[in-house]
């Protein structure tokens, strides 16, 4: 009787080779991500209301992220100068916020309805030219509501070929869910560079964002054109590359792992 198949068959389901074969798929895994690189994203956030924190902000070395406010003194031209210089640009939409501020021109609340919605996202579109993607300013209220958070995404959607970062001013959002029910493009933000202004704080979280990217291959991170955030920017930046850490644009990230985060909300 021939028994070489069965034997095979047996000689794989041992569990000493079974735990080879594991090993082996998991040192292929490790090394495919090895080569590739670790990705980093920073966006500053409320572009448009200073013009000389805002060129500073255009000024910074490599291809940082710049959002801006509609309907402020220089949005258009720091948005402008923003493209000339090879930096992205986002529009950061206000939206109403759970303590009641002043979230300032254009932008959303729960109270308008689907027209309002949409001619606010077309009016803020408008304000900011060579815009590739959204992200909300303020929000802490608009983006836990998910009617809402519908109107504006499908809004945005039916404007063109933009993408969408959830700055999580809210554990609650569920942004990123309806993003992915409505079809667009969506990241979620992980660190937060200056709630404190202090520099050596901000060194600490920018630190904290090229550790979540080199355990994860990639990361965001917000900011400000404030002073000290855009000293520690401007001393800290140029050293990621010696790291072996790649900053890009978002779009770049989303292209990479919008998926892979739309996956994570189901």
């Amino acid at each position: 009787m021939r028994t070489g198949g069965a034997d095979r068959e047996r000689e794989w389901q041992r569990p000493w080779l079974q735990g080879l074969l594991c090993g082996l798929m998991l040192w292929l895994v490790g090394t495919a991500q090895a080569d590739e690189p670790v990705r980093v994203a920073v966006i500053i956030d409320d572009m448009g209301d200073h013009r000389a924190l805002g060129e500073r902000t255009v000024a910074l070395p490599g291809p940082i992220t710049c959002s801006v406010l509609p309907h402020t003194p220089h949005a258009r031209p720091l948005a402008e100068a923003c493209y000339r210089t090879g930096k992205e640009v986002m529009l950061h939409v206000p939206m109403q916020a759970k303590n009641g501020a002043d979230r300032g021109p254009g932008g959303v609340d729960i109270h308008m309805d689907q027209t309002a919605v949409e001619q606010a996202v077309a009016d803020d579109l408008a304000a900011v030219p060579h815009v590739r993607g959204v992200n909300n300013h303020m929000g802490s209220l608009y983006t836990r509501h998910p009617g809402n958070m519908r109107w504006f995404l499908e809004a945005l959607r039916a404007e063109g070929d933009y993408y969408f970062v959830d700055s999580r001013t809210t554990p609650r959002s569920v942004a990123g869910q309806v993003a992915q029910e409505t079809g667009v493009p969506a990241l979620d933000r992980h660190v937060f560079l200056d709630h404190d202004r202090d520099e050596d704080t901000i060194r600490y979280h920018f630190r904290r964002l090229v550790r979540l990217a080199e355990r994860t291959g990639y990361g965001i991170a917000i900011g400000h054109p404030y002073p000290e955030t855009l000293a520690v920017l401007e001393e800290v930046l140029p050293e990621l590359a010696e790291a072996g850490i790649k900053l890009v644009p978002v779009s770049r990230l989303v292209e990479l792992h919008g998926q892979e985060e739309e996956n994570s909300h189901e």
